[in-house]
């Protein structure tokens, strides 16, 4: 297969296929450098076609809460006081830019995904310029990377 520009679903499917077949190529053979191309023209299709937005500020910090275990009282130091926590996780108040940095730093919740609410507020396009990610092709990349690290 000749590697070309993945403009369709056709052209996405052989081109998985492709991938599927050479999975196992070395590193540094035309085979491996072939797999690296054809998974880079995925991703840049995936990025297009396959759009996931980030999560809402609040779900992911309800999502990173629960991951710790984490109780509205643990996050007091991040947010401020516990009324404010309450209004925060229920929506009634926005984060602020300091409860942002203080939620990166001491949780390592994304900034992007903190500072959405900002951006949309300031940039209207800004919230649907960032989150895109490519799933599938990462999927691959990291497999490959696990495959070849044994």
């Amino acid at each position: 297969m000749k590697p070309k520009l993945v403009k369709n679903e056709a052209d996405y499917k052989t081109t998985l296929a492709r991938i599927e077949d050479i999975f196992n190529a070395k590193l540094g053979s035309p085979e491996g450098d072939e797999l690296d191309l054809l998974v880079t023209l995925v991703e840049l299709y995936e990025e297009k076609a396959y759009r996931i937005s980030l999560p809402d500020p609040i779900t992911a910090i309800r999502f990173r809460m629960e991951q710790q275990g984490l109780k509205a009282k643990d996050m007091i130091p991040y947010i401020g006081s516990a009324p404010r926590v309450s209004e925060v996780l229920s929506g009634k108040r926005r984060l602020s830019l300091a409860m942002i940095r203080n939620l990166v730093n001491g949780l390592g919740i994304p900034a992007e995904v903190l500072l959405q609410e900002l951006g949309a507020k300031l940039l209207p396009n800004a919230a649907l310029k960032q989150g895109r990610h490519r799933q599938a092709a990462r999927d691959v990349l990291h497999q490959r990377k696990l495959i070849h690290a044994n």
